[in-house]
């Protein structure tokens, strides 16, 4: 019985941490099969995500601070896909106002999704972490994988190399984790695996739905290459390296205001 009720009270917490995520894959999806008159399908998708990130910070199911990271990886992610779809890796083929060099503004939100996530579920389940490799490492490892999305086009791709990086330098880090008076821990690299695979369903979910197309795509909808999840692990790493040194600077000012 005890055994159920952390099982129940853990998958609580996840799902009201993954709202903003399923707010997305949920818009997208209905989207596609309902059509408002007069509005442009990704024009609307915006328009309803704002409304939803409105609507969690006024609430209270979003902080301030959770709010500020979201911002930042809808940058983050609106650069890697200007870039991206410059390359000609994916499109968003349907017609927008709200078009930057044929990418849709919403789809930044697809990457502050993730942070959405981390951030909510690092304070419900009171998160923390043992063994942090410290932020040099973290940023240096961090930069090179933000950096590898975009060179690999010109040069070879190091993401396999980052990968055993990734395992190298937080092979000692463990996340700590609460469910009710219980602590967990599970080893940070198993936790980008988990997260890098349950994306990419979603995005197998969104492209079925037309939210974009690969270029294997077009004629018919197939599922995303498995590939794809080494590049989410990838992503994965960068949000949590984000969010946990935020959360440190955060927290060494609190300290030095007691």
């Amino acid at each position: 019985m005890k055994s159920m009720l952390q099982l129940l009270h853990f998958a609580y917490h996840q799902a009201m941490s993954c709202l903003f995520p399923v707010a997305i894959f949920g818009t997208l999806a209905l989207s596609g099969v309902v059509r408002l008159p007069f509005v442009h399908r990704y024009d609307a998708i915006l328009i309803v995500l704002l409304a939803v990130q409105y609507l969690m910070y006024r609430s209270g199911l979003e902080t301030r601070d959770e709010l500020k990271v979201i911002c930042v990886f809808h940058i983050i992610g609106l650069l890697l896909e200007l870039y991206k779809v410059g390359m000609g890796s994916w499109a968003y083929p349907e017609p927008a106002y709200t078009k930057l060099f044929g990418v849709p503004l919403y789809s930044g939100f697809m990457y502050a999704s993730v942070a959405s996530y981390m951030c909510q579920v690092w304070r419900r389940l009171k998160m923390g972490m043992t063994g942090w490799p410290g932020p040099a490492s973290a940023w240096l490892l961090g930069g090179a994988i933000y950096l590898n999305f975009f060179t690999h086009h010109f040069v070879p791709d190091y993401r396999w190399w980052l990968t055993a990086l990734v395992v190298l330098v937080f092979r000692r880090t463990r996340i700590i984790y609460r469910v009710r008076n219980v602590t967990y821990r599970m080893p940070l690299t198993a936790a980008f695996f988990i997260v890098g695979f349950f994306i990419w369903l979603a995005e197998n979910i969104a492209t079925f739905f037309n939210a974009w197309k690969y270029p294997d795509q077009y004629q018919a909808w197939r599922l995303v290459s498995v590939s794809k999840i080494s590049s989410w692990f990838l992503l994965v790493i960068i949000s949590v390296i984000i969010v946990a040194q935020l959360k440190h600077v955060k927290a060494s000012r609190h300290t030095k205001a007691d």
